[in-house]
């Protein structure tokens, strides 16, 4: 397909590979029905085991770019995916007293498989070319998902829900096993550490982008609003007379028109300012939200779920992109784990706070979400017209939205990538010599994850 044609295909392998292994991602699904079923705990206790298990998936993700960062994406990812399958398979053996730590280091895991996939989708692309190559890893994702949860069901009905941990960890086990074999040899950016010591600090390197702090901040606000479809919502419907198969229905909406129009879509906004794009889909999703302010009829939660899925169409992707797009290459592990634990923050947040809302006063929780998540989107427009960092990109305002300029380099960072004539195309840097740390262009050697 067209829209294919500037992915790697390193990264068209890494999508192949994610696609099963997010089939048989589904034991998180049940895991709730599993402890308050087979284990016979209360909800008290399953709430407990699965909160903490939300919090180890969380931390992976902020933390596991560093693992990257200081021994390779490559070690990261295979290291991630076999603690996370071995400690899977053992879970339907385990004592209950062990399940409060070898969950959330199940989940810990996974967490850092999640953000290596992201840094490898990074270092694969070429700057300015890698918002089609995140949209297909996520198709991939997604298209997996769909199929997971349904086929967990049945396995679950037939057999057991041991079964379900069994298939998940050697899922994620034998991911791990075409990973190593499809990675590229020692050497290239998916396996060399990209540690420099006299690099600038995390922080510094986030100071001197202020638009990413920005971003970053967004999203976290808007991850806490946008996952109130899987907690809040619900009950608000049910509330409202909508039975289960309705919200059932509602979900497959999400899934279908994202399937369905997430890659289009990016390949026909790849030239778009990325920061216009992301701030478009974060006032989507709070218009969403907004949506159901007036009432909670059917055509009202149709709506809203178009406009909510239409917002993460345009902003989920492209943020991703923009991330590693900024990030200088001794800290692109990092600053993909930042986004990555952002971005699914509302994991762990939304349930609790949008719970106790809806809880104290149920017609604050609409009003009060759109208007975060409409702010969030304010603020990544606002943020268009930041200053930049001051070597390789800075941000710039104007008609042309983001636009990438040269500015003096400084050490421990990537050469300047010039700007792009008016209409044309950035061209990337060339590769840093041996030493150095600008992302090593496509080599043609698979790489292999999956992209949050």
């Amino acid at each position: 397909m067209g829209m294919l044609r500037g992915v790697p295909r390193t990264v068209r392998l890494l999508a192949f590979g994610a696609f099963p292994n997010a089939v048989v991602s589904f034991t998180f699904v049940y895991l709730f029905v599993y402890l308050t079923g087979p284990r016979g705990l209360s909800v008290a206790q399953a709430g407990v085991i699965s909160g903490i298990g939300g919090i180890g998936l969380v931390a992976g993700n902020f933390t596991g770019g560093w693992f990257g960062d200081r021994y390779g994406h490559r070690r990261a990812l295979l290291t991630g995916a076999c603690v996370s399958g071995a400690a899977l398979i053992t879970l339907p053996v385990l004592p209950l007293a062990a399940l409060y730590a070898v969950l959330p280091l199940a989940q810990y895991a996974s967490g850092v498989v999640r953000s290596a996939n992201a840094a490898l989708v990074a270092v694969s692309v070429p700057e300015g070319e890698r918002r089609q190559s995140f949209a297909l890893t996520r198709f991939a994702s997604n298209g997996g998902f769909t199929v997971g949860p349904p086929l967990g069901a049945m396995i679950a009905a037939a057999t057991s829900y041991d079964w379900l941990f069994l298939a998940d960890g050697l899922g994620t086990l034998l991911f791990a096993g075409y990973a190593a074999a499809m990675l590229p040899s020692p050497g290239t950016a998916h396996t060399r550490p990209a540690h420099d010591p006299d690099a600038p600090g995390l922080w510094r390197e986030l100071q001197a982008r202020p638009a990413v702090l920005v971003l970053l901040a967004a999203i976290v606000c808007v991850d806490l609003v946008y996952r109130q479809q899987y907690s809040t919502l619900p009950v608000f419907l049910a509330d409202h007379g909508h039975g289960t198969q309705f919200y059932g229905w509602l979900i497959a909406v999400n899934g279908g028109v994202i399937l369905c129009l997430e890659l289009p879509v990016t390949h026909a906004l790849r030239r778009r300012a990325p920061l216009t794009v992301v701030g478009t889909g974060l006032l989507l999703v709070g218009l969403g939200y907004g949506v159901l302010i007036p009432g909670a009829g059917a055509l009202f939660a149709v709506s809203m779920m178009v406009a909510l899925t239409s917002g993460e169409i345009l902003y989920k992707t492209t943020a991703t992109a923009y991330v590693a797009d900024q990030a200088p290459a001794h800290a692109q592990g990092r600053f993909q784990s930042l986004y990555a634990g952002a971005s699914i923050s509302g994991q762990v947040l939304a349930p609790p706070l949008g719970g106790a809302l809806y809880t104290a006063a149920p017609a604050l929780l609409w009003p009060l979400g759109a208007a975060l998540a409409c702010g969030a989107g304010v603020a990544v427009l606002a943020a268009r017209r930041l200053r930049g960092p001051t070597t390789g990109l800075r941000v710039t305002g104007g008609p042309e939205g983001e636009r990438p300029v040269p500015s003096a380099p400084l050490k421990g960072h990537a050469q300047p990538v010039p700007s792009a004539p008016p209409g044309g195309r950035v061209q990337p840097a060339p590769s840093a010599p041996p030493g150095g740390h600008a992302p090593a262009p496509e080599t043609g050697s698979p790489a292999k994850g999956s992209a949050g």
